[in-house]
């Protein structure tokens, strides 16, 4: 469907360019890939904003009734968070929204509960958190199982659950007036899979992101992505996701069909050229192809 006017004007040219923040703290050095712990905050328009801590994002949108905010990573960043929603508005945080149960991206909530927010995830959470408790990371208040649709002050966020694909309780979150996509951890631009794709389901990640595509979206902003990456991107970044997973698969397969059953060698055989200039491409592929050897030769 045609953008519509309101998202043309908020969003136009914010693809083609890289991102000039609002606020950047001093950065320090980042043992993972030398990028920073710095922090930085991107107004996209219509009271939405693109938060960034290190490599990591979470979007808030504020209301005339409060404020929405999405995965508060942890103390120290929540801490962060809580101070630009302040220069931004005076209204309470209303709700937090969870995407999913992995600890580095929903710890920290405990300074919105504090005034007053109600916790939002997926149903399959309260089991996981009560599984594996944090006291910094407060239970939700509200569950759902396929879809959840969260209203403040005239805005609405479409919580969508997909199945498993990364663990099983991770929810997509829709913005459907600007038609913008906020995805965690199955959608990283130009960038290959984490390391050993922990808690990864390779099968159900490719279904999920098949399912994304249907979706009525035009831009994504992802979980994750360093200073010097766009807050947000077209949405032929959640096809590009798939065809890597698909691009992937089939050469861990091909190569073991041809009789190399070791992950090692497989590791040593198998390259993707057409990714060799995405972000941890040397050093995470290797692992990348270690994982999809388990898929195959042990059903994992």
């Amino acid at each position: 469907m045609k953008t519509t006017v309101r998202a043309a004007i908020l969003l136009i040219g914010l693809i083609m360019s890289s991102i000039a923040f609002a606020s950047t703290k001093s950065p320090t050095q980042d043992p993972m890939g030398g990028q920073d712990f710095g922090h930085s905050v991107k107004h996209i328009g219509n009271g939405l904003y693109v938060f960034r801590w290190w490599v990591y994002r979470n979007i808030f949108v504020v209301t005339d009734e409060g404020v929405i905010v999405t995965d508060p990573m942890n103390p120290k960043a929540a801490k962060l968070l809580q101070s630009e929603i302040r220069k931004v508005t005076d209204k309470p945080v209303k709700y937090v929204v969870y995407s999913h149960n992995h600890h580095d991206h929903i710890s920290g909530g405990n300074i919105f509960k504090a005034e007053g927010a109600k916790f939002v995830g997926h149903r399959n959470m309260v089991n996981q958190l009560s599984d594996h408790p944090s006291p910094v990371i407060p239970m939700p208040d509200i569950t759902f199982d396929d879809s959840y649709t969260l209203t403040l002050g005239g805005r609405t966020l479409e919580l969508t659950y997909l199945g498993p694909n990364h663990g099983d309780s991770l929810v997509v979150m829709r913005l459907p007036e600007e038609k913008i996509l906020f995805v965690v951890d199955i959608v990283t631009p130009r960038r290959v899979a984490f390391r050993g794709m922990p808690d990864f389901w390779p099968d159900e990640w490719i279904r999920s992101l098949k399912e994304i595509e249907q979706m009525d979206i035009d831009y994504v902003i992802s979980a994750h992505g360093p200073q010097n990456q766009p807050a947000i991107d077209s949405a032929s970044v959640v096809t590009e996701q798939r065809v890597y997973l698909e691009d992937l698969m089939a050469a861990v397969k091909d190569a073991m069909d041809s009789g190399i059953h070791s992950p090692d060698a497989l590791r040593e055989k198998v390259k993707l050229p057409k990714y060799q200039e995405w972000r941890y491409y040397d050093k995470w592929l290797p692992m990348n192809i270690e994982r999809i050897w388990a898929f195959y030769h042990m059903g994992w």
